[in-house]
């Protein structure tokens, strides 16, 4: 390769968003200030595009910098990290634009590839959810200070999906907020890895929903509940016996539908602990729109 090249792919991924790099790497962004991460390298200021590590008083600039210092590797290995976890390839080839369009058939497969952040679009995304799904801003807002919802590059909304008490994402759900209904997961997603949650983390009881939306929408109802996303119909997913086994009381509040109601039984059949909470609508967010 030669110098050139590598100045034309360094300068795609040094536009990636420091708060994407920290999400994927496990950093747990600080409660009380939206600039402080808690890294395995100790605590770390992000602002735009510059970071410093307060405990080693090491800093610098851009996606590649911030790589380099988290994972102790040099820029060539820093760089293609980025390129194999962060999709760049899309950016670089123009389709920021297509807004809700769905990812081509022909990008790699490998580990887990969150789309990239792009904060332009989060306006689109914002009035997506609050203006055709009914979903309270404030909810919203607390789930993108967090990042476990951000508006990535083609307008989809994008719902990390974590694990562990650190909250490493695993995957993503993707919802199209164009004029076309698009749903899909991001590339390498691991759904039976964790899982898209809003909730109080001291409630002892959890409702379980085929979608992010749908969750979010059963917690605006159900405030004192813990609400999580299945990803899709899924009757015996394996993080559901460790919750149950923490003795959280678990309802299936999948949708009120022939595939919604199968799945509930059959998850029932396997954990006779879980109860069934069917929505009086369909789903938890057309139920959430007709209170409206």
């Amino acid at each position: 390769m030669n110098f050139q090249e590598l100045r034309r792919r360094a300068a795609v991924v040094r536009a990636v968003p420091l708060e994407s790099v920290l999400l994927l790497r496990g950093a747990v962004r600080d409660r009380h200030d939206r600039r402080r991460w808690h890294t395995a390298r100790g605590p770390l200021s992000a602002t735009g595009p510059k970071f410093i590590n307060w405990h080693t008083g090491q800093g610098g600039g851009g996606a590649i910098d911030l790589v380099m210092h988290l994972a102790g590797v040099d820029f060539r290995a820093a760089l293609a990290w980025l390129e194999e976890h962060m999709a760049v390839s899309r950016v670089a080839s123009g389709g920021a634009s297509d807004s809700g369009r769905e990812p081509s058939p022909a990008e790699p497969a490998g580990g887990l590839r969150l789309p990239v952040r792009d904060d332009r679009l989060l306006g689109q995304v914002r009035e997506y959810l609050t203006q055709r799904r009914y979903l309270a801003g404030s909810l919203l807002e607390s789930l993108m200070a967090s990042g476990k919802l951000y508006a990535d590059c083609r307008g989809n909304a994008v719902f990390v999906l974590v694990a562990g008490k650190v909250q490493r994402p695993v995957g993503a759900e993707l919802r199209g907020t164009g004029p076309r209904v698009w749903r899909g997961m991001a590339r390498g997603s691991r759904k039976d890895s964790g899982y898209f949650w809003i909730g109080v983390s001291r409630s002892r009881d959890i409702i379980l929903c085929e979608s992010a939306i749908d969750a979010i929408s059963c917690f605006q109802m159900h405030p004192q509940r813990i609400c999580i996303s299945t990803s899709g119909v899924r009757s015996n997913p394996t993080w559901l016996p460790g919750l149950l086994a923490r003795n959280y009381e678990l309802y299936c509040g999948f949708d009120a539908d022939v595939p919604g109601d199968a799945a509930a039984a059959r998850m029932i059949a396997l954990h006779p602990a879980v109860r069934r909470l069917r929505p009086s609508a369909h789903d938890w967010n057309d139920l959430l729109a007709s209170h409206r």
